[in-house]
């Protein structure tokens, strides 16, 4: 196996194109191509999970949230970004899903909202619509189209759904005429000429789109090839950030908290307003995710439970009558990250997935 396979698999249960637009997620640091054997699950990449990785001899990390956020402009051994610079010295891969783990289906949020078995489970904030797919329209001489349309389809274009090569052409008559400077493939410069040419059709994923311009420029016979790319409407977007849901019966804030605390490995929780209440509905968001709170006010759910809160908005949450449940940040989320590998495992057979015993809060509660 390769990471190039972890990657692969990581973008089947959390495509990169549901992160938040401010998330860095995805393969962060190493080689595609680099043999893989062994990876080691955590939330945060800090020095104890590097040691950790280094005496475990994994060739891949994948850390729940992304070492880099900002643009890095020196990486050496002895300034902030030293555990990345130990990480590209030992040929270690660093992969990281965040929120676009959060959104997808079966992720995070759901693995929290599984703990309490909720029903009729929506998003808690959807996500905005998502164009995927540009249309790319490229002019080309009947006897050139094979080779440009297969040069194209390799690259990336022409999936749909199930299908492969999926295009459509029409013909029709080019007319151009080259400059003093030009170098025209058919017929004379400073001449005006007329191509019969096929207006050739087909859909290209927005992540190959730089692939396939390469490869289209590469087989085309003119000096200039002349296409359109045109942008498609995004479909509605039934993803977002969050979930929202029904108990299957009332069950009261200590009962719940009592389930979380179990589940998640903890000792005590954080708890804001009412506690003595049944509670029906439930809003929930792992990590920090107080920017949503008027959106479970908005809902008027009982209960919201998130990773960590500004005082503030704790406040804020009790007088519009929300009770709201506080694990303290990635005890919100490491509990997803024994489902993600056992997710993973049937994709990368053979590659050893270790849960980190070194990763942990940062936090302590004496």
């Amino acid at each position: 196996m390769r990471i190039s396979d972890l990657v692969a698999a990581m973008e089947k249960i959390a495509p990169t194109r549901l992160a938040e637009s401010w998330d860095n997620v995805g393969l962060i640091v190493g080689d595609s191509n680099h043999s893989l054997s062994k990876i080691l699950f955590a939330i945060d990449y800090t020095p104890a999970v590097a040691a950790e990785a280094k005496q475990l001899d994994c060739d891949a990390i994948l850390a729940y949230h992304p070492p880099i956020f900002d643009g890095l402009k020196q990486i050496t051994a002895t300034n902030s970004a030293n555990l990345i610079h130990d990480a590209i010295a030992r040929g270690i891969s660093i992969y990281s899903p965040h929120t676009a783990l959060d959104v997808a289906e079966g992720g995070t949020n759901d693995v929290l909202a599984d703990l309490l078995g909720l029903v009729d489970r929506k998003p808690l904030k959807q996500g905005p619509p998502k164009a995927s797919q540009l249309k790319l329209v490229v002019f080309v001489p009947i006897d050139s189209f094979e080779k440009v349309s297969s040069a194209i389809y390799a690259a990336g274009a022409g999936q749909l759904g199930n299908y492969s090569n999926c295009g459509y052409r029409v013909t029709g008559t080019g007319t151009f005429q080259g400059n003093d400077e030009s170098n025209p493939a058919i017929g004379e410069k400073g001449k005006l000429e007329s191509v019969e040419e096929y207006r050739f059709e087909t859909l290209v994923p927005v992540s190959k789109l730089t692939a396939v311009l390469a490869a289209l420029r590469e087989a085309h016979p003119y000096e200039e090839p002349a296409y359109d790319l045109l942008m498609l409407q995004a479909e509605p977007n039934d993803t977002g950030i969050g979930r929202i849901g029904k108990l299957p019966s009332p069950q009261s804030v200590d009962h719940i908290s009592e389930i979380l605390k179990r589940e998640l490995g903890v000792n005590a929780l954080l708890i804001a307003g009412e506690t003595n209440r049944q509670v029906k509905t439930v809003a929930m968001c792992a990590g920090a995710c107080g920017k949503l709170l008027d959106d479970a006010i908005a809902a008027k759910v009982d209960l919201y439970i998130t990773g960590e809160m500004r005082h503030h908005d704790a406040i804020k949450a009790a007088r519009a009558g929300l009770t709201v449940i506080c694990t303290l940040h990635s005890n919100s989320e490491r509990i997803t990250l024994k489902r993600l590998r056992d997710r993973l495992a049937a994709d990368l057979p053979g590659v050893e997935l270790l849960l980190s015993q070194q990763d942990r809060d940062p936090f302590v509660v004496r």
